[in-house]
């Protein structure tokens, strides 16, 4: 009977403050969206890094007679220094460190040009002579990139060292600058969507101002009397979390999965099944925030 009648009691008050209830509901799916969107941002991440970094590979460019660096004197490489440093990738000491290794010419360097920028304005601009040959070197761990650093930097023949990771890491530090925008707006809208809550605890336990006075003198608990108001809370966050985890739901099944993978087949993209593991995340932030919420504000306007 008693759980009967704090649940008549929520309801009661949710009938009572529907635009406020709706209000909160919507500014709660709102920051929770963010929050989640943050928290996918940074899965991807995480995801791109663990597919790419192994797959990525040191790029030893040779020099061209436009190269500036020592080992140059702004000469083309010769058969002789290509020979040279192709043997240095044998050697004993760094057979440990390379899995593998290939040549490109500037010919080969031009048609994988064209198949990354096939539709860029690149294209018309740029000529096989203009693209270095290289040695393109996977190793057999990433982060052992120095070794290799170190052992052609002053070899005749070697314009630069390049490790690909580098490059990535720039487009990681921009989805890492965009997971930390989502990640303020979701802090800023949560402190509107806890002071909305309190808010609308605080109209509903002055409407019914009498019934908890009667209730208090007739001998109710402290809980029977304050639960009602709790669950109000509760209830609309959870409303809110189950919006914002099915709104980022859709944004992954017909933005990243049915678009953004589909075109991009090479790109490791996280898919809908990790909205399943943020989900019961933002619904268990959206329930703690509102019960938070709703504690404080009755312990200062409902005395029990």
């Amino acid at each position: 009977m008693r759980l009967g009648f704090i649940l008549r009691e929520a309801a009661k008050g949710l009938r009572q403050n529907v635009v406020m209830v709706v209000s909160v509901v919507l500014v709660t799916f709102v920051s929770l969206t963010f929050v989640g969107a943050s928290i996918l941002l940074q899965l991807q991440i995480n995801q791109m890094k663990g597919y790419w970094y192994d797959r990525m590979e040191v790029a030893i460019y040779l020099c061209d007679d436009t190269s500036t660096s020592p080992n140059c004197g702004g000469n083309e490489a010769t058969d002789a220094q290509r020979q040279n440093i192709e043997k240095v990738l044998k050697s004993e000491q760094l057979a440990p460190y390379i899995k593998e290794y290939a040549y490109e010419s500037k010919d080969q360097a031009y048609k994988n040009f064209l198949d990354q920028y096939e539709n860029s304005s690149l294209v018309d601009q740029i000529t096989p002579e203009q693209l270095p040959e290289s040695f393109r070197v996977a190793l057999v761990d990433p982060e052992k990139y120095p070794v290799i650093n170190e052992a052609f930097s002053t070899v005749d023949g070697v314009d630069s060292v390049i490790d690909q990771r580098d490059l990535l890491e720039k487009v990681f530090q921009l989805v890492r600058v965009a997971s930390a925008a989502a990640a303020v707006v979701a802090i800023v809208m949560i402190i509107c969507a806890v002071l909305l809550t309190g808010t609308t605890i605080q109209l509903s336990a002055m409407h019914r101002r009498l019934e908890t006075t009667i209730m208090r003198l007739v001998g109710a608990s402290k809980a029977t009397i304050q639960l009602p108001f709790i669950i109000e809370g509760v209830i609309a966050s959870l409303i809110g979390g189950l919006l914002a985890s099915g709104t980022l739901w859709l944004l992954l099944k017909f933005l990243v999965e049915d678009k953004l993978a589909s075109e991009n087949v090479g790109v490791a993209f996280i898919s809908t099944g990790e909205v399943w593991l943020v989900a019961p995340v933002l619904l268990i932030i959206g329930i703690v925030l509102a019960t938070i919420s709703s504690v404080v504000t009755l312990k200062r306007y409902l005395k029990v």
